[in-house]
């Protein structure tokens, strides 16, 4: 999926605008030293029977991200998975409260979360992530703090029209009037993965037919059982 513009059309990939180019923070504590556990990784997913990783929603508004998160989510757990979602609009009702949606605070609340999912994975468990996340340098970022293989990044595919159609929080029609300030697809940018583990394409199929599908890839790459 191209970069998106508030004509409804789908335009070329354009080159971040409006993006923030701040750096990654540093590291602000001097006196700190990293305090190694007795558990290690390899023995908590022994203890859980599956391996640990993130499954990185995103997409537009509307595309579905937080269904299908719930619907999988639903899947793994009646599996014996241990699983947890990290939904965009509950983690900035806590977690990244103090955030707005300016570039800067779109690229620290997906720095945040990719930490959080960085800890979830170390437990051993499978992380499911619904966030806009509309930069790629971004979500290249939380992917460069995992492990090889961890990081399942998941474009959900959904034209603009349709995610307007659908429009449950009336965000689009707030966002086309000038309400909101910033909306991804129409007034602000969103760069699509180049080249996503999976693209769910839900204008096309259910939020169970696209859980099953990362369910799918899950079993494929011997994250969790077949059974």
């Amino acid at each position: 999926m191209p970069s998106l513009g508030g004509s409804g059309k789908r335009l070329p990939l354009l080159a971040s605008p409006g993006k923030s180019d701040a750096p990654m923070p540093e590291q602000k504590a001097t006196n700190i030293v990293w305090h190694a556990g007795a558990v290690t990784r390899e023995e908590r997913e022994r203890l859980n029977g599956h391996r640990g990783a993130v499954v990185w929603l995103t997409g537009l508004s509307g595309s579905g991200k937080s269904t299908i998160a719930v619907a999988l989510e639903k899947a793994l757990w009646t599996r014996g998975v241990r699983t947890y979602i990290l939904d965009g609009d509950n983690i900035r009702h806590g977690l990244n409260k103090n955030l707005g949606f300016s570039p800067a605070d779109r690229t620290e609340n997906i720095r945040r979360i990719g930490e959080v999912a960085k800890l979830f994975t170390d437990a051993g468990l499978v992380a499911v992530t619904a966030f806009i996340s509309p930069y790629r340098a971004d979500r290249d970022q939380v992917r460069a703090l995992m492990r090889p293989g961890d990081f399942i990044e998941v474009l959900v595919d959904c034209p603009l029209d349709i995610c307007e159609q659908r429009d449950v929080k009336g965000l689009y029609q707030k966002a086309r009037a000038g309400q909101i300030p910033e909306f991804t697809g129409i007034s602000a940018p969103y760069e699509a993965p180049l080249t996503p583990e999976l693209t769910l394409r839900t204008a096309e199929q259910s939020p169970e037919e696209s859980a099953a599908q990362v369910l799918a890839y899950l079993v494929a790459r011997v994250i969790v059982s077949s059974r």
